[in-house]
């Protein structure tokens, strides 16, 4: 009973330290975004009250002038399209592998390991050359497509779900004469929604938070997204904290929001695949 009370603590212990790490750098941009610019020029402690806790002034100066409506809207521009062709593409790629016999298929799926596992900065300039000679640089569709082609990831998940699908309901498909797509468009893509699920939710907190590629492709301000917007914070408020951790806090809110509404879908849609 003692060794087992000392490990429950060890538990309770680590878990609360893990939890002092996440939120402590939240709770100092939260702080400092309700501190005035006297606050801050006074020498104010990053853990210190704010005078006005209901100071929401720097929001309003961060959400206008860091032009973050605009921001949003290319965001979710950018996630509409990179998370619905990363579904299609993903769903219709994994039930290609797993139903359909053809040659060299375990290379396929070693390529596409070997796809994950390369670093993709390591092929930045060939892919920048490809887009640019696409004409698409400088256009949201630049993110969109590097999006939709670089997850091999959420071919996995499909693939795990898919290999729980029972053959016997594609059969029983082609006996009522039911063409490959037919099978894929009514049978086998309802039946992945819980993997739609994970890889919406996962995908989307992805490219929500990204600032590589869009920083690289879209370089005018009225393409910015919210990540580059925030990081354009750092010319007119360079030295104004409180501006640039109220546009902090504008952009983690919704992250948070999905994420804590739609957590459970994560972690089920995870085990379920790997389970199954």
């Amino acid at each position: 009973m003692t060794r087992r009370a000392v490990a429950r603590a060890l538990v309770y212990l680590s878990l609360a330290g893990a939890a002092l790490v996440v939120l402590l750098p939240l709770t100092v941009v939260l702080l400092t975004s309700l501190k005035t610019s006297g606050e801050m020029a006074d020498g104010s402690g990053a853990l210190d009250l704010p005078d006005d806790p209901f100071n929401l002034a720097n929001y309003v100066t961060a959400f206008q002038d860091g032009r973050m409506l605009r921001a949003f809207g290319n965001t979710a521009f950018v996630l509409l399209f990179a998370i619905g062709g990363t579904v299609l593409i993903g769903s219709m790629a994994a039930y290609a592998i797993d139903r359909f016999a053809f040659r060299m298929k375990k290379v396929v799926l070693a390529l596409f390991l070997v796809a994950a596992l390369v670093p993709g900065v390591t092929t930045q300039v060939a892919t920048f050359q490809i887009v640019n000679s696409l004409g698409m640089f400088d256009s949201l569709w630049a993110p969109v497509l590097l999006y939709m082609g670089t997850d091999i990831v959420s071919i996995y998940i499909f693939l795990q779900f898919i290999r729980s699908i029972p053959v016997s309901l594609d059969e029983a498909a082609r006996v009522e004469g039911a063409n490959a797509f037919t099978i894929y468009r009514k049978i086998i893509f309802p039946l992945l929604r819980p993997a739609i699920a994970t890889v919406v939710i996962v995908k989307g907190i992805t490219v929500y938070n990204d600032f590589y590629i869009p920083f690289l492709y879209l370089p005018s301000e009225d393409l910015g997204v919210i990540s580059t917007s925030l990081f354009r914070f750092k010319g007119p408020f360079g030295a104004h904290w409180e501006t640039i951790s109220a546009g902090a806090v504008l952009v983690i809110l919704p992250t948070l929001i999905v994420f804590l509404f739609l957590q459970r879908f994560i972690y089920n849609g995870f085990t379920r695949g790997a389970t199954k």
